[in-house]
């Protein structure tokens, strides 16, 4: 421990109470490593305030004595973005222990809660009130909503409701001066300058810490259909989505697609899991559809698709057991592709229409560019969401493949949906993992103001350093 740190310790203890300031290095460990085991940092210590007066309190402290902050929610991130570099001199900042939701107004269909509320328990606390939160996840037992906010996460019910953004009605948030805003009451209508909330959804913390949301719930549906359907190609699975949107309108709650290679790497790695159809596939798409017809609706979708050949097989979930371990499949993509080795996970999207061509592009492309790979693409079909990774050779060694093929994988691929009018972060954020990229391919100007906004807000630098905006090139 740097000597130096030890006056705005025992500041940080005295404000944040023995529960609130971790320095123990075995307690410390599990929260330095990222999900995805890519990166690990160190830290001074961990803070886990249990109110925004205390986060302001540790923020205007650490603005004192020059100490940045990494604020993290369920360190269940894709981009590295909530684990603090190796140098040791951040403040780790857990927003875990504010986890309470405060009001719930089923006439308004509102929640507000703080930002450590785990998604799931956000989930239970909507359906209590006959309600639900539209926007859900495979890592719905870890997330919490300050985290799906700083990174305007997505899911799978973008298709009809929209990702983190579209759900966030009021925001709280801690400056990095110590200041608090505060803008929870919800209104349909407020002119008064900029939608300052903005700013801090998808900012990944860098801007302000996000201590607490008031967010919209919509109604629960009337009945709930899943389906799991067999195709012969990606470009058969365009038009099957294109099928259930005329047919099915804002019934269609999700469509995502899946090759049989990832479904093969998911009955591998959950023993107990059923591959839903009797046959393999080239494709397979999984829909779910809503309302008091759904049932009905899907078959008469699916018996219309196979009368056209927009399917080679189907089945409908016979039961809310069955359509949940269809989930489960889809879910269980990126620990299932994880546990097969070291891979290049990118996390793309080019417009809706050009999707299916850009899988079929892109997957001989690098496959060709390097020999011994396996390369495949899976997610949301209908908002051109997709999930783009390149697996090593078998028995390559893991670091050494990922510090040299792998950074190059990586640019060929953002290169190549760069080219495509396409996005480096469709979902995941940028992180540290993207945050060169992003200099290096980014329109001038748009980064230009990202930087200009971090530097009125955050002058000194202090929050979440490294992550989504690189450090500018030096100028001669």
């Amino acid at each position: 421990m740097n000597p130096a740190a030890e006056p705005f310790l025992a500041e940080a203890e005295a404000l944040l109470g023995p529960r609130g300031l971790t320095r123990d290095a075995a307690l410390l460990e599990p929260w330095l490593t990222d999900w995805r085991g890519r990166y690990t940092g160190r830290a001074l210590a961990l803070a886990s305030p249990a109110s925004t007066a205390q986060v302001a309190g540790i923020v205007q402290l650490c603005s004192r004595h020059g100490v940045p902050i990494v604020p993290q929610g369920g360190n269940s991130g894709m981009s590295g973005g909530a684990t603090p570099d190796g140098s040791g001199s951040a403040l780790l900042l857990s927003l875990r222990r504010m986890n309470r939701i405060s009001a719930t107004d089923p006439a308004a269909r509102t929640i507000t809660c703080e930002a450590g509320v785990v998604l799931q328990s956000l989930h239970q606390a909507a359906e209590a009130e006959g309600l639900r939160f539209p926007l859900t996840l495979g890592g719905k037992g870890t997330a919490t909503i300050g985290g799906l906010i700083s990174t305007n996460a997505g899911g799978t019910q973008v298709l009809r409701h929209g990702s983190m953004r579209d759900q966030v009605l009021g925001i709280e948030a801690v400056l990095p001066d110590g200041s608090i805003y505060s803008a929870l009451t919800p209104l349909k209508k407020d002119n008064r300058g900029f939608d300052l909330k903005q700013l801090f959804i998808g900012a990944e913390g860098t801007l302000g810490i996000v201590t607490a949301a008031t967010l919209r719930l919509v109604p629960a549906p009337e009945g709930r259909c899943v389906v799991w359907a067999g195709l012969g190609s990606i470009q058969q699975a365009r038009a099957l989505l294109l099928h259930c949107e005329a047919g099915a309108g804002d019934a269609l709650e999700g469509f995502e697609v899946l090759p049989q290679g990832c479904l093969n790497a998911v009955l591998d790695y959950l023993p107990d899991a059923r591959a839903p159809l009797g046959a393999s596939h080239a494709w397979h798409a999984l829909i779910e559809l809503v309302g008091a017809d759904a049932a009905g609706l899907a078959e008469r979708l699916l018996s219309t698709a196979l009368d056209r050949g927009l399917i080679e097989d189907a089945t409908i979930a016979a039961s809310e057991t069955q359509a949940e371990a269809f989930w489960t499949l889809r879910d269980s993509i990126s620990p299932a592709e994880r546990a097969k080795g070291p891979a290049m996970q990118h996390d793309i999207a080019v417009p809706v229409a050009r999707m299916a061509d850009f899988l079929d592009a892109a997957v001989p492309l690098i496959e060709g560019a390097w020999p011994g790979t396996r390369a495949f693409g899976f997610g949301h079909l209908g908002d051109g969401n997709v999930h783009f990774h390149v697996q090593a050779p078998p028995g390559t060694d893991r670091q050494a493949w990922e510090e040299n093929d792998g950074k190059a994988i990586g640019r060929q691929v953002h290169d190549l949906v760069t080219s495509w009018h396409g996005t480096i972060s469709a979902e995941h954020g940028i992180g540290q993992m993207k945050a060169d990229e992003l200099a290096r391919l980014a329109d001038p100007v748009a980064l230009a103001l990202l930087r200009k906004v971090k530097a009125a807000l955050d002058p000194q630098g202090l929050f979440n350093p490294g992550k989504l905006l690189a450090q500018p090139p030096a100028t001669a």
